[in-house]
């Protein structure tokens, strides 16, 4: 009788542990994603504004903004829903990695955006 409610014990503890550190990594996660979603707006709006508008209007970088975008969204959307995708977030990370290799950035955009790509690519090898 002992040993069998150690094992309930035992197992009570090791499902809280494994809900906690769930929960934990998918607010880390969608705190990285807030992060690059605020990183593409900054650098989508110094495509718009200042001496960028002399740079001739190029809607693939548009396009480019827009589908990180709305990777991140995709991703984020499951996440809050406690789903963790894989597929939406190699999307997101290619998305990512296009406005930095093909849009017009602000140095300080490209660093960010750069981390961003690094931090995402450690959370997919971590998960």
């Amino acid at each position: 009788m002992r040993t069998s409610i150690k094992r309930a014990i035992v197992s009570t503890v090791v499902l809280l542990c494994t809900a906690v550190w769930s929960s934990a990594q998918s607010v880390d996660a969608r705190d990285l994603v807030a992060r690059v979603q605020n990183d593409l707006q900054r650098a989508a709006g110094f495509a718009n504004s200042g001496d960028a508008i002399k740079i001739k209007k190029d809607e693939k970088q548009v396009e480019r903004y827009r589908n990180a975008q709305r990777s991140a969204s995709n991703f984020d959307r499951k996440l809050s829903k406690g789903k963790y995708d894989k597929g939406d977030l190699d999307s997101l990370i290619n998305d990512v990695k296009n406005v930095v290799e093909h849009n017009t950035l602000q140095s300080q955009d490209r660093d960010a955006l750069t981390a961003d790509l690094r931090d995402l690519r450690v959370l997919r090898a971590r998960e």
